[in-house]
């Protein structure tokens, strides 16, 4: 499925049934968009006026002359990032997503023909992502040129009655290379992917705190356009270039860079407004007072999770809304609905929250798996190791919902450790929920350690001597050939993302540990400890004894 495709389903498309308000749920990115349109053209009128009124006007002989191609050139430039910001609507998604490369592109037609299957809708799917992006990047270059030409054909240097045609052949041109090079450079960085903030703030002030950011980008991005551009200038046909005296020459230089900037600036803060307005909070809940919000408050919560596509945007800010109301203490009446009587509610949203954080110490436990696997490797594969081919192919990919996992692990974590004293019915314990979350955090965060290559050793509490020197055990050399193939993702990309998820699970196992420290102690002397926190059945990584003694290291605070 494409990405525009995905979004316009999961997005757009209204519901049938269900009773979480499908209709009304599926609007909300939709007006959302709708007001990014409307913020997006006001801000690029206004730097559009001031740019023509301030910086070019000295180039322009008669700068306040209504004419009818100032009409033109207007409607053109805003066509033009209409265009921009459906493409860049479109392109964004709220986690990273699995494209193919060019040499998988050339062969998808006859990988289809004779691949079936899964692996065949796989291949689809990454060939049509990769082809969204070469769309981008094509109407980003479009949208370049036309932009460059409305913004610097109105100045005196480039409106030639003679060749005026040539002149815009070159605006055009030079306009056409920043523009690929922004969607190039767009897509490379990983722009396109939603940055939730840390901090959800109004959307003014959100707005406001990026826009010095954002012109810093325009101003460098701007000066390496201008640059690369000239310097494919020149080896364009002689009748393109500049047939005029110095001046004049320098004059255009100036024209287009300011141009080039203008054009440049509105590119970054349209990308700005569209990540705050589509990443800020929005509350899945009835009115407050409202019948619903009296009977069943967490039914359009729970429902957007549960029927809405999985990834989905709209997903993200369900999961985002429920881990604010998790943590804090505003909307305390929602939280409140959460332990109602019967426990049916507890059980959804906990289990709506394992899920990603099953899904992904899955993911991660048959990445580490293959890698540690014994291969003999042919002679083609002599310069690339075993765990950097691991590491792009399979471990990149887990962590790809990795803002989705950080938000279930605050969620569970915060909702059982406040179980303790807002749980008045016990559906928290008698659910088993607590035994599942503990069991799911420390699977989790045994396979996120084992991927940074470190070891946790059941019987490393036992090997303390008298003088209190710990001694080490003999390991065996495919666990060191596994830890070394591990230690080399450090300093990677992929060994920060590991870093930040393991500290994350950490300080959600320490907030449920804090919380039931006096009653895990107690129960852990009388030899009950496995019985009420671990789980039964097999965990998704490790043993039970592994993750019992993971567990009493954090109630012991040596958990580091």
């Amino acid at each position: 499925m494409s990405i525009s495709a995905a979004i316009h389903r999961t997005l757009f498309k209204e519901k049938d049934g269900g009773g979480g308000g499908g209709g009304a749920l599926s609007a909300i990115i939709r007006h959302r968009f709708l007001s990014f349109l409307i913020w997006q053209s006001l801000q690029s009128t206004l730097i559009l006026f001031l740019s023509k009124t301030l910086l070019l006007s000295p180039f322009t002989k008669y700068p306040f002359s209504p004419i009818f191609l100032s009409l033109l050139y207007f409607l053109c430039f805003h066509l033009s990032l209409f265009v921009f910001s459906v493409s860049l609507f479109f392109v964004s998604s709220p986690h990273p997503l699995q494209f193919a490369s060019p040499l998988e592109i050339s062969l998808s037609f006859i990988r289809l023909i004779f691949v079936s299957g899964g692996e065949q809708s796989l291949l689809r799917t990454r060939v049509r992502v990769s082809l969204s992006f070469v769309l981008f990047v094509c109407l980003c270059a479009v949208a370049g040129a036309v932009s460059a030409i409305s913004v610097c054909w109105g100045c005196d240097a480039y409106y030639d009655a003679d060749s005026g045609s040539i002149r815009v052949g070159v605006l055009g041109f030079r306009g056409f290379v920043i523009g690929l090079i922004y969607g190039l450079h767009y897509v490379y960085k990983q722009r396109w992917v939603f940055r939730f903030p840390i901090i959800q703030r109004p959307p003014f002030f959100s707005y406001k705190m990026g826009l010095p950011l954002s012109i810093r980008r325009a101003l460098r991005f701007s000066a390496v356009g201008f640059a690369l551009s000239g310097i494919l200038s020149f080896f364009l046909p002689d009748e393109y270039k500049s047939q005029g005296s110095v001046g004049k020459f320098v004059v255009e230089q100036v024209v287009f860079y300011l141009g080039s900037f203008v054009v440049v600036l509105c590119w970054e803060l349209s990308h700005h407004l569209h990540q705050v307005l589509h990443t800020k909070r929005f509350v899945f809940a009835p009115p407050k007072g409202s019948a619903a919000a009296e009977t069943n408050p967490s039914e359009p919560l729970l429902a957007t999770i549960e029927e809405s596509t999985p990834n989905s945007l709209l997903q993200y800010l369900a999961y985002l809304d429920i881990c604010m109301v998790c943590e804090n203490s505003v909307d305390s009446w929602r939280r409140a609905a959460f332990f109602e009587e019967t426990g049916e509610t507890y059980r959804r949203v906990i289990a709506a929250c394992l899920r990603p954080l099953e899904q992904f110490t899955q993911k991660l436990a048959e990445g580490l798996e293959c890698s540690s696997a014994d291969k003999s490797m042919q002679l083609s594969d002599q310069l690339t190791s075993p765990t950097e081919r691991l590491a792009v192919l399979k471990l990149n990919v887990s962590f790809f919902d990795a803002q989705l996992c950080a938000w279930c692990a605050r969620v569970v974590a915060s909702l059982t450790s406040r179980s303790r004293k807002e749980d008045k019915f016990g559906v928290a314990q008698l659910s088993g929920s607590n035994a599942a979350v503990i069991s799911t955090l420390l699977s989790s965060l045994l396979a996120v350690e084992a991927l940074m290559g470190k070891k946790t050793n059941v019987q490393s509490a036992h090997l303390m001597g008298p003088a209190g020197i710990k001694w080490a055990t003999v390991n065996t050399g495919r666990r060191e050939s596994t830890a070394g193939a591990m230690g080399k993702i450090r300093g990677s990309p992929l060994y920060a993302k590991a870093y930040s998820m393991a500290d994350i699970l950490k300080t959600s196992i320490y907030c449920i540990a804090s919380a039931f420290q006096n009653e895990m102690l107690s129960i852990g002397k009388a030899g009950l400890l496995e019985k009420e926190w671990i789980i039964s059945s097999k965990p998704l990584y490790g043993t039970q004894e592994l993750l019992l003694h993971k567990l009493r290291l954090f109630l012991d605070h040596q958990a580091n």
